[in-house]
C-alpha cells in the first residue's frame, strides 16, 4: 500500500480538532506560515508549510466534525508529489481521552512515504498541542525568516 497511516489521541473534542482544519488562521497555528483554505467539496487549499514550499490540493469530502478528505501535493517544480496526485483522509472519532485522529495519506511514491510520514508525525504533534490549548512554539522545520514574517 502506497500510504502513510498515523493514529494519534488528541486531548480535545472532535469539534475542536476539526476547527484546526476548517479555519485557515487556526490551521496556520500548527502547520504553515501562510495559506488559504476554502473548506467545501471542490474548494482549494494552499499552505506554505515551511516558508519555502507550497502544498496545494482540493477538498473532496467535508463532514464536520468527523471526516475530511483532500488531495495533496507540492507546487515545487520537479517534486514527484504534484498537487492532486495524492489523497489525505482524516477521521476524527470521540475517545475517552478526547479524539482519536486517524490520518491516511494515499498514493505517495515509495520514495516519498518516509518524508511525508515524518512530516505528518511532526505536524500532528503540533496540532495536538494546539488543540489542547498549548503553544508548540516556533516550528523548527520552518525557515526562521518565514516564521517571523521577514521573508
Amino acid at each position: 500500500m502506497n500510504a502513510v497511516v498515523i493514529q494519534r489521541i488528541i486531548r480535545a473534542r472532535p469539534e475542536t480538532v476539526f476547527s484546526f482544519f476548517s479555519d485557515p488562521t487556526r490551521w496556520l497555528l500548527w502547520q504553515g506560515v501562510d495559506g488559504s483554505v476554502d473548506l467545501r467539496p471542490g474548494g482549494a487549499f494552499r499552505v506554505d508549510v515551511t516558508g519555502d514550499g507550497w502544498a496545494a490540493g482540493r477538498f473532496v469530502e467535508v463532514d464536520p466534525p468527523h471526516r475530511l478528505v483532500f488531495t495533496w501535493g507540492w507546487e515545487a517544480e520537479g517534486n514527484p508529489v504534484r498537487p492532486g496526485s495524492s489523497t489525505v483522509e482524516i477521521d476524527l472519532r470521540s475517545a475517552p481521552e478526547g479524539t482519536l485522529l486517524r490520518l491516511i495519506h494515499r498514493d505517495l511514491p515509495p520514495d516519498a512515504q518516509d518524508v511525508h510520514g515524518a512530516g505528518w508525525e511532526h505536524y500532528l504533534g503540533r496540532l495536538a498541542t494546539r488543540a489542547r490549548g498549548g503553544d508548540p512554539g516556533p516550528d523548527p522545520m520552518a525557515r526562521r525568516d518565514a516564521a517571523s514574517g521577514d521573508s
